[in-house]
């Protein structure tokens, strides 16, 4: 079994939806440039709110993914 090496990034995702749609679009946006992502976890969970609803919400999450070579 080969030994890995996980590098983190941290990541903030944002959607008017819901918080898995911020977290789903972050993970695409890294998914462009970054290779050979593996898991996430959430960090932080921040929503703004006008006329007694949420307008937005923000999630920071930490994304690992194994290194190559």
């Amino acid at each position: 079994m080969k030994d890995h090496v996980y590098k983190l990034i941290e990541l903030t995702g944002t959607s008017t939806t819901s918080i898995e749609d911020a977290i789903e679009k972050a993970l695409k946006r890294a998914h462009k440039t970054v290779k050979n992502l593996c898991w996430f976890q959430m960090i932080e969970t921040r929503g703004n709110i006008a006329k007694e609803k949420v307008q937005h919400w923000q999630v920071t999450i930490k994304v690992g993914f194994t290194m190559e070579g």
